[in-house]
């Protein structure tokens, strides 16, 4: 063993000292210092250290290469915060569906923009595919319902169905069945323009919000994003207010069979399991009943219920980030204003409409020989998520824990600590407001991954009281969202009656928020932060529902990152940091899996196909972001000196461009898995740093710096105190 870890560390030499491109090598970077207590600050603080580094088994080179790259990363970073208000927040780009719905949007406000149109446009025939329809991730296959909103789109801004690439988009959608084969949400915009039946949608009474909270249905059985969709919907349904257009802007000709003989209760979402009973059948039958209901429902139930929904609706869009702080949610909650009778002037939707314009997102691309500027949409915004892991990167990367850069950031974070009670008080009665958002403003929907992240950023810094409260409120937030079966989910308490996954209006099956391995992880890895061990109350149950959760082949299901390699790296890092014996059989298997995942470039990728097909979990072109989380997990399972974790660096050093940042092009952020990705422009920045930090700090001084931090959290106790 002593002689095979002799050679690949021998090859790691020869590796690194052949990476070229590197800066003038007299520049050294100043080591990382060591870590001691500071008397006047209970936080663990660093000091700069005289004495040298452990000597490293591997060559100046190497050393040299993995040095540079960290410096030319940060400094990178450093130049895209905010310079007044210190947040970092990049891009978050989709697919062409919220694009395409704008366009629709500004058309039934009657508030068309030709030179918004004419870049939108621009957008939609650059990212169609040469088969003729849209992708929801890059290098995906075409997908119907996207396909078809993207053609519905194109026609209502003018581009011809003659048009060679709309003849093309016309022949992939039939292909795939046409419009009746798009999903529920496709359809209801659709009707919204009478391009198709009420009567294909499922029906959702706004009765519904009649229903006490201890019914098994209700709207807090419901995810965030589901109830922020839902509610405004519900008033839609009451009314159902339709926008005419122009015949020949209507998509009639996507229709495989002629729209009037078309058989709604034979198709989609309506299609019956074969099986007698299913609970999808049950559901189907009930939907049924449910549209023989609403041609005889009492008015004076009905009248109560919209303005419930209204009333709710109102009162959750008060802040600035719009309703959700989500594009869906912020669209429906126009189109239901427009049903209840608020005129497209009013300072409501002006309102809301701002918050959407806020989402747009302008840029120039090639087109041929010429350069041309597009408009895209992003489904909202991500500062706090941006902000908080760039700290946890630029911390491991060796910034003073007092960097000016670092303490900026910091109290931005803490002024957008949530002080509201939130929808989750429904779930979690006994918690206590003092959870992060995603977005700017979303007061009342934090959730548990940016709160865990946040508490782990501000506990690695040295600040003020202030900043031991606010960890101590974070920390009491998240504690009180563990579920009964030991996980987390994002947004609420114990939100698992998958059944409802079932109802029709659920066909996208992500109606829900359980507990997941990903934030399991995460969790963990905060207490490990904080100074806590397995000892704590919450690691128990969380490392039993992650042993439930382990796959056969030894990874995790990433929920909210694509994908498995997302979620072994997320629960890896948390066994590490909770200090769970990295020996560990279920650990090992991890590792295993990892190593057997990895490309023969160096790197790691998997696609998002693996939602749909797990025989492909872990597969696909590397990137950066997915070679970071490998590499991530197998430091912190405490493989630092394998060939696996040589490569893997090397494939990171070899793809870094010269202004210190790597280019990453796929989706490897997940919305809705199957449904809807992501594509975090920062993602392939913030965490290659990360990686390649932690690297250095294993090598050079055997253990990362969020190790010693932990160390020194638990020898001190300075948090246990307080909470």
């Amino acid at each position: 063993m002593k002689l095979l870890k002799s050679i690949i560390t021998r090859l790691s030499d020869s590796l690194f000292a052949s990476v070229p491109g590197r800066s003038n090598r007299n520049s050294d970077a100043k080591l990382t210092p060591s870590l001691r207590l500071v008397s006047h600050n209970p936080h663990p603080a660093a000091a700069p250290d005289t004495a040298p580094r452990r000597p490293a088994s591997h060559a100046v080179g190497q050393s040299e290469s993995i040095d540079d790259a960290i410096r030319r990363s940060q400094n990178w970073l450093l130049g895209r915060q905010d310079p007044q208000e210190g947040f970092w927040v990049a891009e978050l780009e989709a697919d062409a569906t919220l694009t395409a719905e704008y366009i629709m949007l500004r058309r039934f406000l009657d508030r068309e923009d030709p030179e918004r149109e004419a870049k939108a446009v621009q957008y939609l025939l650059a990212t169609q595919l040469p088969d003729g329809g849209w992708p929801i991730y890059y290098g995906g296959p075409a997908e119907i319902s996207t396909s078809v909103k993207a053609y519905f789109a194109l026609k209502l801004a003018g581009v011809s169905a003659e048009e060679p690439a709309m003849k093309c988009a016309r022949v992939c959608i039939l292909a795939k069945g046409g419009v009746v084969s798009a999903n529920v949400f496709t359809k209801i915009t659709l009707a919204l323009f009478d391009q198709y039946d009420w009567k294909g949608v499922p029906s959702m009474p706004p009765e519904i919000m009649l229903l006490p909270k201890r019914f098994y249905f209700n709207l807090y059985a419901v995810s965030y994003w589901s109830r922020t969709v839902l509610i405004p919907l519900l008033i839609v349904f009451a009314n159902r207010p339709v926008c005419r257009i122009p015949a020949e802007q209507g998509i009639q000709e996507l229709f495989a069979t002629p729209r009037a003989q078309v058989r709604y209760r034979q198709e989609l979402p309506f299609k019956k399991d074969t099986d007698w009973f299913t609970w999808r059948n049950f559901f189907v039958t009930l939907d049924a009943a449910l549209k023989v209901y609403d041609r005889i429902a009492p008015r004076a139930f009905r009248k109560a219920s919209v303005q419930k929904a209204a009333d709710w609706m109102l009162a959750h869009m008060r802040g600035t980030g719009g309703l959700g702080a989500i594009y869906p949610g912020m669209a429906n909650s126009i189109y239901a204003l427009r049903a209840l009778g608020y005129p497209s002037d009013h300072p409501l939707i002006v309102k809301a409409l701002g918050e959407i314009e806020a989402l747009e997102v302008y840029d120039v691309r090639g087109k041929g020989n010429q350069h041309v500027e597009m408009l895209h949409l992003q489904p909202c915004v991500s500062p706090i998520w941006d902000t908080s892991l760039s700290m946890n990167a630029l911390v491991e990367a060796g910034f003073a824990q007092d960097h000016p850069a670092l303490t900026k950031a910091a109290a931005w974070l803490l002024s957008r600590q949530a002080t509201t009670v939130g929808d989750w008080i429904v779930s979690s009665p006994k918690a206590e407001p003092g959870g992060w958002y995603f977005q700017f403003e979303n007061e009342v929907y934090p959730d548990v991954d940016d709160s865990a992240v946040v508490v782990m950023a501000l506990a690695k810094l040295c600040l003020a009281d202030r900043q031991t409260r606010a960890i101590r409120r974070g920390y009491r937030w998240v504690l009180a969202m563990q579920g009964s079966d030991g996980g987390w989910g994002a947004y609420d308490k114990d939100n698992n009656r998958t059944i409802l996954n079932y109802i029709p209006f659920a066909d996208h099956r992500a109606l829900l928020d359980p507990s997941t391995a990903d934030l399991a992880g995460r969790c963990l890895e905060m207490l490990g932060t904080l100074g806590f061990d397995q000892t704590h109350p919450a690691a128990g149950p969380a490392l039993e529902f992650l042993k439930r959760e382990q796959e056969a082949d030894g990874s995790w299901y990433g929920r909210w990152g694509v994908n498995y390699i997302y979620g072994t790296w997320s629960v890896l890092a948390g066994l590490r940091a909770i200090g769970e014996d990295v020996s560990s059989p279920w650990i090992r298997r991890a590792v295993a899996w990892l190593e057997s995942k990895q490309n023969p470039d160096g790197g790691w990728g998997e696609s998002c196909a693996s939602y749909a097909d797990q025989t492909v979990s872990g597969k696909g072109d590397s990137t950066p972001s997915q070679t970071a989380w490998a590499l991530i997990a197998l430091l912190s399972a405490g493989v630092s000196d394998s060939l696996s974790v040589v490569r893997g660096v090397n494939y990171l050093l070899r793809h870094q461009r010269e202004d210190g940042s790597w280019e990453e092009v796929r989706h490897t952020g997940t919305g809705f898995p199957r449904v809807f990705y992501l594509r975090y422009h920062w993602y392939c920045q913030y965490f290659p740093l990360w990686a390649l930090a932690m690297y250095r700090n294993v090598r050079t001084r055997g253990q990362s710096r969020a190790d010693e931090l932990r160390r020194l959290a638990r020898e001190t106790g300075w948090f246990r105190s307080e909470a």
